[in-house]
């Protein structure tokens, strides 16, 4: 899974809003304002933190740790 730090972050490389990375994902925009403002691990359907996910992977991230431990974001590595 994925933190809301992570989201946040991700989103800020990105250099989307809150609205652009719901429109991205397929969510409504409240629903990503409450992911990112949840501490640690959104609660709430897993089919939406993984519309999140993905869509941030697409455009170009990797997560990396896990949330208990170095959760993250960087840039996917290119080949």
């Amino acid at each position: 899974m994925i933190t809301s730090g992570q989201i946040k972050a991700a989103r800020a490389l990105l250099g989307l809003t809150v609205a652009d990375l719901a429109k991205l994902s397929g969510i409504g925009f409240t629903t990503m304002v409450r992911m990112e403002s949840a501490d640690g691990i959104p609660a709430g359907n897993v089919k939406t933190l993984t519309a999140v996910k993905t869509a941030i992977e697409k455009a170009g991230i990797e997560f990396i740790g896990t949330p208990e431990n170095g959760a993250g974001v960087r840039w996917r590595p290119t080949q």
